[in-house]
């Protein structure tokens, strides 16, 4: 699990909306330095997860929806990210040729999965408020 660019624009999006602001896509764009197209397709992931609202129409925008002390850094990835694993064959989904060889995965993915652990660990433990303001 590795802070994408994708993570780092939705970090990015909800810094912006963090002060109760009401914005439209573009403000946040503009605001954040971030490319508009993409901007809306993190959005509506993050309004998906639960995590920001999108009020359409004439006076719409985009809101906060969750509280950003409530929400780790585990969740925010997870939302935005498909697979958000240290390696390929962390997912459950992987079909390992190893393994499929010699019946047990090998060292390195044990050592890998340790690693995962800890990192998953260590993003559960950090609310989107704490990356973001640091309290």
């Amino acid at each position: 699990m590795l802070i994408t660019r994708e993570t780092d624009y939705a970090l990015r999006i909800l810094r912006a909306l963090a002060p109760g602001s009401c914005l439209t896509v573009g403000e946040i764009a503009e605001k954040e330095s971030l490319p508009h197209k993409f901007t809306y397709k993190i959005m509506k992931k993050l309004e998906k997860a639960g995590i920001i609202r999108i009020i359409r129409g004439v006076n719409g925008g985009c809101q906060l929806d969750a509280d950003l002390h409530g929400v780790s850094l585990y969740d925010l990835v997870n939302a935005v990210e498909a697979n958000a694993r240290l390696a390929a064959c962390m997912t459950a989904d992987y079909q390992c040729e190893w393994r499929d060889k010699n019946g047990s995965p090998c060292n390195v993915h044990g050592q890998l999965a340790k690693v995962q652990l800890a990192i998953d660990r260590e993003f559960r433990s950090r609310s989107l408020y704490w990356v973001l303001f640091g309290d």
